[in-house]
């Protein structure tokens, strides 16, 4: 991956996030969102500011079927029209001890987020009537951003952490709630998705990623970082994406 795109969005997330975020994530609820608002907003900004000319003109053209939208305001457009369909494109089950994928096991009929970006790339960069290619825009700037949410590509029996019960930030959590918002609130352009999520994947495996049922400050100081950098990630891909499909 071209390094140079990571420069700039890393240090705009950290300007963004900035060095009172733990604080303000002692005054938040957690919420159970890909990434939580957010996230996806900060994905969105920091990738469209990476834009080609091109790309630029054509997002824009896109965007201009819904007057006032921009790529921050569809960010989060799948997750509040997510319904029983929909809702397997969010993520991607792996089973644990092995972050190798396998359509055919991890993403059976392509229902899941690996399967869902694919889908919609093809839409986005096909002939198709303006009105799909933009649904298929919010599409893509959203599971950009889950896929790379480590436990949007984690383990099946316990629903992606959501069913690892803790303590984070003096509250009841769970594991899914604390990478889509807590550590959000407490801070190669030729990677494919599937590489992205087995990352993510062996992320989760890591020794202590699960904690002993309290995010404490180590924890914070420790995945902060990589949270960070999975978010700057997500914003190299994006961009980078919607460059090739749209010059």
């Amino acid at each position: 991956m071209n390094r140079k795109l990571l420069v700039s969005p890393h240090n705009a997330l950290t300007r963004a996030f900035g060095s009172a975020s733990i604080v303000l994530a002692l005054c938040v609820p957690l919420q159970a969102l890909s990434w939580g608002t957010e996230g996806h907003q900060v994905i969105a900004k920091l990738a469209e500011a990476q834009l080609t000319p091109q790309a630029r003109t054509e997002v824009t053209r896109l965007l201009g079927l819904e007057p006032g939208s921009t790529m921050t305001t569809i960010s989060t457009w799948a997750d509040e029209h997510r319904n029983p369909a929909t809702a397997p494109w969010h993520y991607l089950n792996f089973p644990r001890g092995d972050c190798s994928y396998d359509a055919s096991r991890d993403c059976p009929d392509g229902k899941c987020v690996v399967g869902a970006i694919e889908r919609q790339v093809k839409v986005l960069a096909s002939a198709a009537p303006d009105e799909n290619r933009l649904l298929a825009l919010k599409y893509i700037i959203h599971f950009v951003g889950d896929v790379h949410q480590p436990l949007h590509a984690g383990y099946g029996d316990d629903r992606g952490g959501n069913t690892y019960q803790l303590q984070a930030f003096m509250r009841g959590s769970n594991l899914h709630a604390v990478w889509d918002t807590g550590l959000i609130k407490a801070l190669n352009e030729d990677a494919d998705v599937v590489k992205v999520a087995e990352e993510s994947c062996r992320i989760v495996s890591t020794p202590g990623f699960y904690p002993e049922r309290l995010v404490d400050v180590p924890y914070i100081e420790k995945y902060t970082p990589v949270l960070e950098n999975r978010l700057a990630l997500a914003v190299a891909m994006l961009a980078s994406l919607l460059n090739q499909l749209l010059r």
